[in-house]
């Protein structure tokens, strides 16, 4: 049998950690033999949660960390200063390789600053950007950035789209991604200074399949399979979509219960519906992976349950046995040598 993948998982980070948390790792390893799960934190607070459950015991370890970083905590100041924290011993796992990927529902901004301090850029890497799938008509399309660089620039959209494009083919199987850069309109034409600068600079790519640009309200439809942003609209675009599906899930359970006639029709339609409903649910895609980091790191939402940590652990089984890292690292070797071949 092939060596484990092994997950280290903030047990601390979230708004409904340490429970929700383990009980996501501990559903993790139930599902699939191949994960190794390593639960940083309060060691006798893990211990206490996973008291409660059975579960393969050999695949899953206690990695104590006496700290744990806040949300509201200044994230530079945090990594710097609390060295024991969940956070920054699971980093460092990753960094110094006793640990295949780290997963954290904890403070995003100690996330992002620990991953490019403490895991690293890979060489030629300019901004790593947070990659979220979500649900689209078609099945499902990445987004990025969608938090991690709120003030990009052209090169930094134009590496995004080719490890976007890299991700969707390779973990997600969509052949040939589409990509289209987040614009207020279709033409050319339109579209802030970053835009426009970009759209030139992704139609001249040869190793993409760069289809224009893509307005928001067309990304549920699934027009492509990449949306290429900066963070700070990445965020708005994907904040709006989460709560526009879960209000709308909500809106439709509510009103199938107001009369008798309502609820003897959800009966009748309660299997398709719930295969409909389940499709637009973001937990079950996991969470966003920093890409271009020298290993994986997976911000999960902050106030992830279960399931979304289940899906977000699984996750990186197949980033790995995809060799996304390795792939990038390729891309990013074949355009430099491209732009030294043009000097």
């Amino acid at each position: 049998m092939s060596r484990k993948i092994r997950v280290a998982v903030d047990a601390m980070g979230g708004d409904n950690a340490p429970s929700e948390i383990i009980k996501g790792a501990v559903d993790a390893v139930k599902m699939r033999e191949d994960i190794q799960v390593l639960l940083v934190g309060v060691q006798d607070v893990i211990e206490n949660e996973l008291k409660q459950y059975s579960y393969p015991k050999g695949q899953i370890e206690i990695r104590h960390a006496s700290q744990v970083i806040e949300t509201a905590e200044p994230p530079v100041a945090a990594i710097r200063g609390k060295k024991d924290s969940s956070i920054v011993v699971g980093m460092n796992m990753v960094r110094h390789e006793e640990a295949d990927a780290f997963v954290s529902a904890g403070s995003t901004g100690a996330v992002l600053v620990g991953g490019q301090v403490l895991v690293g850029r890979m060489k030629g890497i300019e901004r790593p950007p947070l990659a979220s799938l979500i649900p689209t008509k078609t099945g499902v399309a990445l987004l990025l950035d969608c938090g991690a660089n709120v003030d990009a620039r052209s090169s930094h959209l134009v590496q995004f789209a080719r490890m976007g494009s890299i991700y969707m083919e390779r973990v997600v199987g969509v052949k040939n991604p589409r990509v289209g850069i987040l614009n207020i309109g279709a033409e050319e034409e339109k579209g802030n200074a970053l835009v426009k600068e970009t759209f030139p600079l992704l139609k001249e790519c040869r190793d993409l399949n760069f289809t224009g640009s893509v307005e928001a309200r067309e990304i549920p439809a699934g027009a492509c399979d990449v949306v290429v942003c900066e963070a700070f609209a990445g965020n708005i675009v994907l904040k709006m979509y989460e709560g526009v599906a879960a209000t709308l899930i909500s809106e439709i359970k509510a009103g199938m219960m107001t009369s008798l006639k309502s609820r003897i029709g959800a009966l009748l339609v309660k299997p398709a519906l719930k295969r409909t409903l389940k499709s637009f649910d973001a937990t079950q895609y996991g969470g966003a992976p920093l890409l271009g980091l020298k290993g994986l790191v997976v911000k999960t939402h902050g106030s992830a349950r279960a399931v979304e940590v289940k899906n977000s652990i699984i996750q990186c089984v197949q980033f790995k046995e995809q060799r996304i890292n390795e792939k990038i690292k390729e891309q990013i070797a074949a355009e430099s040598a491209v732009v030294q071949n043009e000097k």
